[in-house]
């Protein structure tokens, strides 16, 4: 079963005092489980956005312990700063990451609102897909009012909060409200203008947001208000499906900026806001410098956005992960303000950076010397696997080379279609160099297993027949997934660049070495699973992609050898 998983993003409205966000930011990790990514301050908007992941009962305790903490610390009488806020702990959402729905993650706001509300007496308001009436789905109307307001809300009826006291106490005055949440993951990205004036940085949001802007009569600003016939203000709605928006000015940076809430990025994405808010404000005169993301973005996102501007340039998507991401942070221009580190705003890089280090991710030095070893692994099966990831990436190489030729312009995208396949057996392949080893080690444990009892002798003897056959499958797997990779090899030796024919040779040399070497490993590996017709079936499909292989090898070298 798929463990279960959820992100919390609490914004606090602190963002200056680095002793004080660390210390309610630092108090997450004493709960077990729970992984701190990220903690992003803003000294303009004096808030920080603070993200951390784990199981969801984990996260729900720890998300306790930060609103405590910071209700202890932050004293919301005194505050001030550009962003809408309306508590110590101002919004406090809960996201489903793998594993739970957002229904599921909405029962853990409602437990998480109710503890810190019985406990802690903070008014909660619940929004999104955690609130419990229409009228606070939206978290703008949760927190109309702000801070300044909250006394007022408190003794309205249609405002009684979810959970907590619906008195303004002195408490109260210090801590202010918080507004808990389940939601779809949401992407807070600023976008930078070469303007000072926040209401230009405004005019370009109302034209992007989903909410627009209300129409008036005459002018557009201070004209009156269009009504319907319910006397609701009629609105102009803007660009884009699943955004809001507004501008400000940060003088932190000395610009305006329009920070948007990118609220699915399934239907917009980062680089669609980026795109559209460059052509609005060129439209109005003003230019687009850079934008910066707040928190975390899904590596996907950016590989999105990568593959977006190459489209436009006419270029090869099949190029390397981290090419991308450089190019969609320069694309976007997410260095505008400051650096940008991939590995502490992508989330599955952050995720990665605990993870035990891998065989793949070791130097080309390191790899040859831990193969060299007295262990015996990493041996013939991982070997053959990078060997096969050697050779498509040689012809994944032919593929974007010929992608950037020079006259075959209009062939780009052919071209990038057979990068792009070459990436993914890269991907595929890189992954089967530890899982070879990961089967190898399946083995040894299962002969480590204790055999005191019959049934200690039953559990290892199964444990072992398992372990045998998949340290047999994964070998089959490099052999099918390297002779399908012989594909990119044959069509770049035929189509591709003329004079990289011997890259494309290589290639298909180092491919056929990889089903070779496979090849052996699941003939060795056979003949110990006690499973004979398993093990003869194995065999079979081996013996047929061997075979395909050489032939293919054969046709190959000889078009090349014509040709050279």
């Amino acid at each position: 079963m798929q463990k279960q998983l959820i992100e919390c993003v609490p914004n606090i409205s602190e963002g200056r005092d680095l002793d004080t966000i660390n210390e309610i930011a630092n108090i997450v990790e004493t709960v077990d489980g729970v992984k701190l990514l990220d903690v992003d301050p803003g000294a303009a908007t004096n808030r920080t956005v603070i993200t951390f992941v784990g199981e969801p009962q984990n996260v729900v305790d720890a998300a306790f312990l930060l609103i405590e903490k910071a209700s202890q610390l932050i004293d919301m009488s005194k505050h001030t700063g550009e962003h809408p806020r309306f508590g110590a702990t101002d919004v406090c959402p809960l996201v489903p990451i793998s594993g739970i729905t957002l229904e599921e993650t909405a029962i853990y706001a409602h437990q998480l609102g109710k503890r810190v509300g019985e406990e802690l007496d903070i008014p909660i308001y619940l929004y999104e897909k955690a609130a419990q009436e229409d009228k606070r789905v939206n978290l703008a109307n949760c927190r109309a009012g702000e801070y300044e307001g909250l006394g007022k809300k408190l003794t309205n009826p249609e405002w009684k909060p979810d959970f907590g006291p619906a008195q303004y106490t002195d408490k109260v005055a210090t801590t202010g409200a918080t507004a808990i949440s389940a939601r779809d993951f949401l992407v807070a990205y600023n976008v930078n203008l070469n303007t000072t004036s926040t209401r230009r940085a405004n005019a370009i949001a109302f034209d992007i947001r989903e909410a627009g802007r209300v129409k008036r009569e005459g002018n557009p600003i201070v004209g009156k208000k269009v009504l319907d016939a319910d006397g609701e203000p009629v609105r102009i709605p803007g660009k884009l499906k699943s955004v809001k928006g507004i501008g400000w000015y940060i003088e932190e940076y000395g610009i305006a900026q329009i920070s948007y809430n990118l609220t699915n990025i399934s239907i917009t994405s980062m680089h669609e806001a980026f795109d559209e808010t460059c052509k609005a404000a060129d439209a109005r005169g003003l230019r687009v410098t850079g934008s910066e993301l707040i928190g975390l973005i899904p590596l996907q996102a950016m590989l999105d956005a990568a593959n977006f501007y190459l489209k436009k340039q006419n270029r090869s998507l099949g190029i390397a992960e981290s090419e991308k991401i450089k190019i969609a942070v320069k694309s976007l221009g997410l260095d505008d303000l400051k650096p940008f580190n991939p590995s502490e705003k992508i989330i599955e890089y952050v995720l990665k950076g605990d993870a035990q280090k891998q065989l793949i991710d070791l130097t080309l030095t390191d790899f040859a010397d831990e193969t060299a070893g007295e262990s015996m692994a990493p041996g013939g099966g991982s070997i053959s696997a990078y060997v096969g990831t050697l050779g498509v990436a040689l012809g994944t190489m032919v593929a974007n080379l010929s992608a950037h030729k020079a006259g075959w312009d209009e062939r780009w995208e052919e071209f990038s279609q057979w990068a792009e396949k070459g990436q993914a057996y890269t991907s595929k392949l890189l992954t089967l160099v530890d899982e070879d080893t990961n089967a190898f080690n399946r083995i040894i444990d299962g002969f480590r297993m204790p055999k005191d009892s019959d049934a200690q002798k039953t559990a290892r003897t199964e444990a072992i027949e398992s372990a045998t056959i998949y340290a047999t499958e994964v070998p089959l797997l490099v052999m099918e997934t390297a002779y399908n990779s012989m594909e990119v090899m044959d069509a770049m030796a035929k189509i591709g660049l003329q004079n990289s024919l011997s890259d494309a040779g290589v290639g298909a040399l180092c491919a056929r070495t990889a089903v070779y070497g496979a090849y052996f490993n699941v003939r060795i590996n056979a003949k110990d699973i006690k499973n004979r017709e398993t093990a003869e079936a194995l065999l079979s499909k081996a013996k047929t992609i061997f075979d395909a292989t050489l032939t293919l090898e054969k046709a190959i070298i000889a078009y090349i050898d014509e040709r050279i």
